[in-house]
């Protein structure tokens, strides 16, 4: 398999538009090439390539921020000597005075596939602002390591935000270049456009559905992005980032695992079991203990729940990583009726809302979960159909 940068660089013929253009790159700790290149020193290698700008995103180009809204400076890179501007720092959209610095930009993202991994967002920005200064955009596209599977309920109107770019389910199962045309056709851009296609890439094929297991190495596109595991969790524990409970931040095992000094995890799994059994395939969720060094309950002992998402337990058809965080949320509300579960903070800068429903695009799902009389077949009945709408508003999109 090759990824998108890959191509780039083997290819002659990709490159040759490039030549006598000047080039940046908006790319982060995981734009790395198969050899485990950066992006950046590759493309300043090439000598048809002008490198003259770079980019990073929520993270930083060199992902050593933790945490959301913790903003990176801009600076020049010691190396090649061109500036790196960030777009997580005291603005998210490019400045106008940062697009004249190139003629075409090349974005080389890792992904998460999750609509609230900010790096959608940014490509989105870009995109916008591309098109506003007449600059051309590529995409050199790279696997969606949660795979194709659809989830959770879309982004209702009003409700877009930083992790929120548009009316997509929280699970959307495209790649960045795909994700691109979308927004394209669905914002209506008009926007020099490119994707430079992976090579050899089965979104459906096992073991890694998405992630090309034992032919790349796992590298964090942000900081608590460790493993396949949690890309695959993802799309159901990001919601905890909303809730008063640990996400495992602080741990060696953050976003695939839930929990907190005063809850029970062995009695919140059976009230998961209980509730949704349904919901629950696809995975093994395993009652354990765990001190966070850092962020929520920090230096406490906490109950938890970890979700085993990997060989030989994992089926990547039946798991449902979002209804299986919701059916942890349920089974904490039914056993503590009291308990204080939501947040309630300016969360990637929207400000005036619970981050509960920031996250999630809409109320539907707090109001669920705190519905003592509401069953796991009222979620479904919100979540399918936004599902099915999405899997064929996608489908014109679909490169692989």
């Amino acid at each position: 398999m090759k990824f998108g940068v890959d191509r780039l660089l083997s290819d002659p013929a990709l490159r040759a538009p490039l030549k006598g253009r000047r080039v940046a790159v908006l790319a982060h700790p995981a734009s790395v090439t198969a050899d485990l290149t950066h992006t950046m020193d590759a493309l300043a290698a090439c000598p048809e390539i002008t490198l003259s700008a770079a980019f990073g995103p929520q993270h930083g180009m060199k992902g050593d921020l933790q945490d959301n809204m913790m903003e990176s400076p801009d600076y020049r890179d010691p190396v090649h000597g061109v500036p790196v501007f960030s777009l997580y720092g005291q603005v998210r959209r490019p400045r106008d005075e940062w697009m004249q610095t190139f003629d075409v930009i090349l974005i080389d993202l890792q992904d998460l596939g999750c609509r609230i991994y900010t790096f959608v967002t940014t490509l989105l920005y870009v995109l916008e602002a591309a098109a506003a200064h007449g600059k051309e955009v590529w995409v050199l596209d790279r696997p969606n390591p949660a795979g194709r599977p659809v989830e959770g309920t879309t982004l209702k109107p009003g409700w877009e935000s930083f992790v929120g770019a548009g009316p997509m389910p929280m699970r959307h199962g495209l790649t960045q270049g795909e994700m691109g045309h979308w927004f394209i056709h669905h914002f209506k851009i008009d926007v020099q456009y490119r994707v430079i296609e992976m090579e050899n890439y089965d979104p459906g094929a096992a073991p890694g559905y998405g992630w090309p297991l034992g032919q790349r190495a796992w590298i964090n596109p942000s900081p608590n992005a460790p493993n396949l595991s949690m890309a695959r969790a993802y799309a159901g524990t990001v919601m905890i980032e909303g809730a008063t409970l640990s996400e495992g931040r602080g741990t060696t095992r953050p976003l695939e695992l839930f929990g907190a000094p005063d809850i029970d995890a062995r009695a919140v799994i059976a009230e998961m079991r209980r509730i949704a059994p349904g919901w629950l395939e696809g995975c093994v969720l395993r009652d354990m203990w765990f001190e966070p060094t850092f962020h929520k309950h920090v230096g406490k002992l906490c109950s938890g729940v970890q979700i085993h998402c990997e060989d030989p337990v994992y089926d990547h058809a039946a798991f449902r990583p979002w209804r299986v965080q919701a059916a942890g949320f349920k089974a904490i509300r039914n056993l503590y009726p009291d308990y204080d579960l939501w947040r309630d903070f300016p969360y990637e800068y929207a400000f005036g809302k619970l981050p509960i429903d920031t996250i999630n695009g809409g109320t539907a799902l707090r109001e669920w979960v705190d519905d003592r009389a509401a069953q796991a077949g009222d979620l479904d009945v919100v979540a399918g159909p936004d599902e099915a709408a999405w899997v064929e508003e996608r489908r014109p999109f679909l490169i692989y």
